[in-house]
């Protein structure tokens, strides 16, 4: 499968009273076209930072960003406007992301206006087909956000983001603001929509279970770092790093009887702002040595196409292994 998006040791600092902030320092992945990279961490670890600067919302720091064969992380104003064309964005939060004084059919036929696609007639339909296409009634075109449910808002979100015809799509957290039941029905619709049209997703969640349901790959983030890349598979049945073994953990199971070894993390987390040259992870990984606190770990290929950012990512894995034993015995 040919490879839709490159990027290389990107990074993102912000001015910040005390120093330069690292939100995301020196990340690298690629996807392939129709893939799914599922983008996961705590809070503030950069995840969200990172697809904005993917996209060109935010200039990156650093780094390069390469789209279809073609370096794009330094573009002008016009080169910018025909890539949002096929680079595109779902935002988390389904109501604060619409213009309250915008109806839904002019939400969705924005871009088509500003880009002045189509004839009246045309836009009317491609709009009604996109609200079909997203499972929103069309009775609802006239309709505006604050008369709706978060679930049908994010329908619009969807519609409008498709109105281009974008290739490559950063869902960022898309479901976090939506009942459970409803999370179900939005997730099924990406799904169904990048099958249909091919697209390729970065979906950006701190909800491990969803990354599990529509992912192809996993990155994981701590503090502004990747710490650990497979595939979805991989990464679940062989998690590496401390950090990804937490996260894991911490899943509910819908087994009264099924009894999992819970790690909990103790300790401050590092400041990203003028981060020492340490391993981000240091201060809460139960396993940490001399060797972590010298130098930041740089990213290994521990099994094929799986990465890890550990000093001792082996070491670990093997006591680890022993410690469950232990508890299964």
């Amino acid at each position: 499968m040919a490879e839709l998006l490159r990027v290389e040791n990107l990074k993102k600092y912000f001015k910040n009273p005390a120093g330069m902030l690292h939100a995301v320092d020196g990340v690298s992945f690629s996807i392939n076209a129709g893939d799914t990279l599922g983008v996961v961490g705590e809070s503030g670890c950069g995840k969200s930072t990172l697809g904005r600067v993917v996209i060109k919302l935010l200039e990156p720091t650093s780094g390069t960003i390469i789209f279809k064969g073609k370096d794009v992380t330094s573009v002008t104003k016009k080169e910018k406007k025909e890539l949002r064309k096929k680079m595109q964005i779902i935002f988390q939060d389904p109501f604060s992301s619409l213009n309250p004084r915008l109806c839904v059919f002019d939400l969705i036929a924005d871009p088509l206006k500003t880009y002045r696609l189509l004839g009246r007639a045309e836009r009317q339909k491609k709009v009604f087909e996109l609200m079909d296409m997203v499972g929103l009634a069309r009775r609802f075109a006239y309709s505006y956000p604050h008369e709706l449910d978060g679930g049908r808002r994010q329908r619009i979100g969807i519609a409008r983001a498709l109105s281009l015809d974008p290739e490559f799509i950063v869902c960022d957290e898309p479901v976090s603001a939506l009942d459970v039941s409803i999370q179900a029905q939005i997730l099924n619709v990406l799904q169904d929509l990048q099958q249909e049209k091919h697209l390729t997703y970065i979906f950006v969640t701190h909800d491990l279970s969803v990354v599990k349901h529509i992912s192809t790959d996993v990155l994981v983030m701590y503090a502004g770092v990747m710490v650990e890349k497979a595939k979805t598979k991989e990464l679940f049945a062989t998690p590496l790093h401390p950090y990804t073994k937490a996260l894991l953990s911490a899943i509910p199971v819908p087994d009264i009887d099924y009894k999992r070894q819970k790690v909990k993390l103790k300790g401050e987390i590092s400041s990203p702002i003028e981060p020492k040259d340490e391993c981000r992870f240091v201060n809460r990984c139960l396993y940490a040595t001399e060797a972590c606190r010298k130098k930041a770990p740089g990213y290994e290929e521990v099994l094929p196409d799986h990465f890890v950012a550990c000093h001792n990512v082996r070491e670990i894995n093997n006591l680890m292994a022993e410690e469950a034993d232990h508890l299964r015995g």
